[in-house]
C-alpha cells in the first residue's frame, strides 16, 4: 500500500531491520525467539498493507523529508521536547494495530530505541517504533 515498504527501504529501513529492533525488547510469552521473529515479520508485512497504517507511515516519511532531511539547520534536528506530532504519529500507528496495550509497548520502544530506531530521524523513529509496538503487542495478546 502506497509503496511504503519500498519508501522505507529507500531510507535504509528494511523489514528485517524492524524485526531485529522488535526482538531487541521481545519478552517471551511462551513462544521461542525464532518463532516470534517469524510471526512479527508476518505482522509487519500485514500492517504495511493496511491503508490506515500505511497512510500514517507515509505522513511520517513526508514530514521527516520536509522538516528534517531537507532543512540544513532543522529546528527539530535534536528531536526537541516541544515536538509532539512525531510521538502522536507513533502512538496512533501502535494503537491502530494493537489497541491501548500497544501504546504502552510504544513507550518501551520509543525510550530504548533498539536497532534501527536509534539511527532514524524524529518522525521515522517514532512511526517505525509504533509499527513494531503494535505488532509485538498484538503478538503478546495472541499468545495469552
Amino acid at each position: 500500500m502506497f509503496e511504503i515498504e519500498r519508501r522505507l527501504a529507500d531510507r535504509g529501513i528494511t523489514i528485517d531491520d524492524m524485526v531485529t529492533a522488535a526482538m531487541g525488547l521481545y519478552v517471551s510469552h511462551g513462544m521461542p525467539d525464532g518463532q516470534a521473529a517469524v510471526e512479527i515479520k508476518k505482522k509487519i508485512r500485514k500492517y504495511l498493507d493496511d491503508p490506515n497504517v500505511a497512510s500514517l507511515l507515509l505522513g511520517a516519511i513526508l514530514l521527516e523529508d520536509e522538516l528534517f532531511t531537507r532543512r540544513k539547520d532543522s529546528e527539530i534536528a535534536d528531536d526537541p521536547v516541544f515536538l509532539l506530532s512525531d510521538e502522536i504519529l507513533g502512538m496512533a500507528i501502535a494503537e491502530c494495530i494493537g489497541g491501548t496495550y500497544a501504546r504502552f509497548e510504544f513507550t518501551r520502544y520509543d525510550q530504548k530505541k533498539p536497532g534501527i530506531l536509534a539511527r532514524l530521524g524524529p518522525f521515522l523513529d517514532d512511526a517505525v517504533a509504533g509499527l513494531i509496538a503494535g505488532c509485538t503487542s498484538r503478538l503478546y495478546s495472541e499468545c495469552l
